[in-house]
């Protein structure tokens, strides 16, 4: 059996996922990182940026977190994100609709959250 940490995403609204793995990668303010069972602990700052979870079983997890927090000690990894969407809940039509308004109103936040959104849906 492949070592593993306990995974619990969560957004201000809701839980998002939670289950076994044996990878997560996600974007911090340090840059992308990925822990793995054994990991030194950490607490970091998200940014905005697709979240991969490889579970235990074999599958992968995809989500577009943007914001939040990172945090992991003891094999427990904890994602306190501001908002989280799992790349199945995502509908494509409408973040392609919302990079182009952000596109063409040059708000480049809206923008990101629209790319990030768009970067978890491909990942499915």
């Amino acid at each position: 059996m492949a070592a593993e940490l306990h995974v619990e995403m969560v957004a201000a609204d809701r839980r998002v996922w939670s289950g076994e793995a044996t990878l997560v990668v996600c974007r911090t303010t340090s840059g992308d990182i990925g822990v793995m069972p054994g990991h030194q602990p950490l607490l970091g700052v998200l940014e905005s940026g697709p979240v991969t979870i490889r579970t235990s079983d074999g599958g992968t997890v995809v989500a577009a977190v943007h914001g939040g927090f990172i945090s992991f000690a003891d094999n427990k990894l904890s994602l306190l994100a501001e908002i989280a969407e799992l790349s199945d809940e995502i509908d494509v039509q409408r973040a392609e609709r919302a990079l182009e308004r952000a596109q063409s109103g040059a708000d480049a936040s809206a923008e990101r959250r629209a790319d990030v959104r768009l970067r978890a849906a491909a990942a499915r």
